[in-house]
């Protein structure tokens, strides 16, 4: 098996839709997913709720930086899902409707093993891209400040800038400096110095706006 990273959405049993990055052990079938969120997460929290949620496969990841750091707002364009009670990105690449099957969660990062049901189809994935990839794992990074020594992680997102330099669009810019500012807010906080300058990890043209936090 191997790890899928995309976006998952979930919902409450009040109906309220959570969006969140997401990275289940797949198979070529793409017939069973396995997820590992923590117990703390609302996916899991919605899943124990209403065993139900879309999965999708998409190259936005100014989306995922967005959903990595928190509630998403304001929430992208959805649509009604056809065989589960959620709702599908608009714009992704694809998307698999799923039901839970089996929940343990003895252990702080449970296991959900899900059945998908309804899959399909809205626009051709855009293809590789060294930027995106590098956003991918700055995000992941960025949800792992609380036990990941940020020095090391500022160590990452040096190197990761060097590929959304030379290799990004507009979006992987927005998307990497949007993760970039969330790092060092982290210091802030903390109230420890910080080892990095905002030259240093923002791409040059693209400095996060107020409105982007």
């Amino acid at each position: 098996m191997m790890i899928l990273e995309g976006i998952m959405t979930t919902t409450s049993a009040a109906g309220e839709i959570n969006i969140a990055p997401m990275g289940p052990r797949v198979e070529q079938t793409m017939e069973r997913l396995l997820l590992k969120p923590f117990r703390t997460s609302r996916t899991y929290r919605n899943l124990k709720e209403h065993p139900e949620g879309v999965f999708h496969v998409t190259d936005d990841v100014l989306l995922m930086a967005r959903a990595a750091l928190g509630a998403v707002a304001p929430v992208p364009a959805l649509v009604a899902a056809e065989r589960v009670r959620g709702g599908v990105l608009r714009d992704c690449c694809r998307y698999y409707e799923f039901r839970a099957v089996a929940i343990d969660d003895r252990q702080e990062r449970c296991e959900i093993e899900v059945l998908v049901v309804h899959r399909g189809r809205v626009r051709d994935f855009f293809g590789f891209n060294r930027a995106k990839h590098a956003v991918v794992e700055a995000a992941i990074l960025a949800t792992r400040t609380d036990f990941l020594p940020l020095d090391d992680i500022e160590a990452e997102f040096r190197k990761l800038k060097i590929l959304v330099d030379k290799t990004g669009s507009e979006q992987e810019q927005d998307a990497f400096a949007l993760l970039s500012q969330h790092l060092i807010q982290v210091r802030k906080t903390r109230g420890t110095a910080t080892s990095t300058s905002a030259s240093d990890v923002y791409p040059r043209s693209n400095r996060p706006k107020d409105e982007a936090r």
